[in-house]
């Protein structure tokens, strides 16, 4: 029988508690739905106001792994939804905006995926991202060199960026920015690119082409287009062991770009939950008042 849990005075059917999602752990479906209520009080203002493309993955990594954009079916009718325009024509997609929408859509299993602009203002950016993508043998090690590079010449800017682990291989360098709609933030974002790799011909490339990338990283600036989501903070993601999007610290960042050492940038739901708790949100900043650069 499916248990029934109330959320905020919203009653939920939780199912498949016991199931195994990250079999290279253990991590169960139960403990993925912990892991978000844990982490919510962070995570959700960084969902918040933003059509999510959902990412899922009900049968763990190894299952089939579906992009969903449009409003599930048996989506319940207090989940906050919007219609968002698209070239392809109007499309109604999910808004988490609180405890309970947050709850329901881990239920499903999913990675969230966020724009950088907000539905009250779809034709303005509101963040700025790279997305730092290494090709082998080249690894997060290298990343960390590119994200110092690009974080001064944001400084440069007036543009303070903030940097979190992709989940995976890279990095992910985020930045709130303001008065500029998503195709000329696309336009700064690449044109900072290219200077990257002029200034580090041997370390980065602009470009998506994949035998460029070879020993190099891929600052991938495409992901600022309005039509365009990246992994939001404190996702879960669909790889073999529970690993998070997870903020950290610029000392980390120099940490692992001078000792070289990995295992630092690879951070699973269980650190993540504990640096919360001692640290909480290294990503706050991006919501304080006037903190938002504006894009030159």
């Amino acid at each position: 029988m499916t248990p029934i849990t109330e959320v905020e005075g919203r009653r939920l059917a939780l199912s498949n508690l016991e199931k195994v999602l990250y079999p290279a752990t253990g991590f169960t479906k139960g403990e993925v739905l912990h892991y978000y209520a844990t982490v919510a009080d962070v995570l959700l203002p960084h969902l918040r106001d933003r059509p999510l493309s959902f990412l899922r993955y009900p049968d763990g990594p190894d299952g089939q792994v579906f992009f969903a954009k449009n409003v599930p079916p048996g989506t319940p009718e207090w989940v906050t939804t919007a219609e968002v325009p698209r070239s392809e024509g109007p499309a109604r997609m999910v808004l988490v905006q609180d405890l309970a929408s947050l709850m329901w859509a881990a239920n499903l299993v999913t990675e969230f995926h966020t724009p950088q602009w907000v539905i009250q203002e779809p034709g303005e950016a509101d963040r700025l991202v790279f997305d730092l993508d290494p090709g082998a043998p080249a690894t997060v090690v290298e990343c960390c060199e590119v994200a110092l590079w690009l974080r001064e010449r944001l400084a440069a800017d007036g543009i303070e960026a903030y940097a979190k682990t992709s989940g995976s291989k890279g990095l992910h360098l985020l930045a709130a920015v303001r008065g500029a709609s998503s195709e000329r933030v696309t336009e700064y974002a690449k044109r900072l690119a290219v200077e990257a790799e002029r200034g580090m011909p041997r370390l980065v490339v602009h470009r998506m082409t994949r035998s460029l990338r070879p020993g190099k990283v891929f600052v991938d600036w495409s992901q600022n287009a309005a039509r365009k989501t990246t992994a939001a903070p404190y996702t879960l993601r669909a790889r073999a062991e529970p690993a998070v999007s997870a903020p950290v610290g610029w000392e980390e960042v120099a940490e692992v770009a001078e000792s070289g050492v990995l295992e630092g940038l690879v951070l699973r739901a269980s650190e993540v939950v504990e640096r919360v708790r001692e640290r909480g949100d290294l990503l706050a900043g991006l919501f304080e008042g006037g903190a938002a650069g504006a894009v030159p």
